[in-house]
């Protein structure tokens, strides 16, 4: 490996790290000011009825459920809606540490189901100029990456 690759590698993944701190940040962030639709049926919902108002959608899967259909099949539609709306879209691993930020439950006493992580809308209200730091990382690594022809961005969240 040259000095050139070596560089290159450090940099994509000093990048990776600073996107997926960004994109915990903007998760915590819309939650606590009910700017975040979870779910697949749900956000299905709000795409239908104000997708001018979602600015970014996170579709989350570990490893081990890459091959359920289903979830494939939405989130190919998801992807779809969200590329003739210009809704920024990344695809997110680590569902745990994705639970843990959104407050989930560790283990549900079987009385409450836990809540469909699998699809995440951040939505910004027409009547708001609602800007975080976090929003405008992510947005500018979606927009980097469709310069490079990666239409679906891929970030790792890491266990903590």
């Amino acid at each position: 490996m040259t000095l050139e690759e070596l560089v290159a590698c450090d940099n994509a993944a000093q990048k990776m790290q600073t996107v997926s701190a960004a994109v915990e940040e903007l998760l915590v962030a819309a939650q606590r000011q009910d700017r975040l639709t979870v779910g697949v049926y749900e956000s299905a919902k709000l795409m239908n009825v104000d997708p001018d108002s979602v600015v970014l959608c996170l579709l989350a899967i570990d490893e081990e459920e890459e091959d359920d259909i289903a979830l494939q099949i939405h989130f190919t539609l998801i992807q779809s809606f969200c590329c003739d709306n210009d809704i920024n879209i990344v695809r997110v691993s680590g569902m745990q540490r994705l639970a843990q930020l959104l407050g989930e439950p560790a283990e549900t006493q079987g009385t409450t189901e836990p809540r469909d992580l699998h699809c995440l809308l951040v939505t910004n209200p027409h009547t708001d100029a609602w800007k975080s730091h976090g929003l405008v990382e992510v947005a500018s690594y979606c927009e980097e990456s469709r310069g490079n022809n990666q239409w679906v961005p891929y970030i790792s969240l890491q266990e903590r």
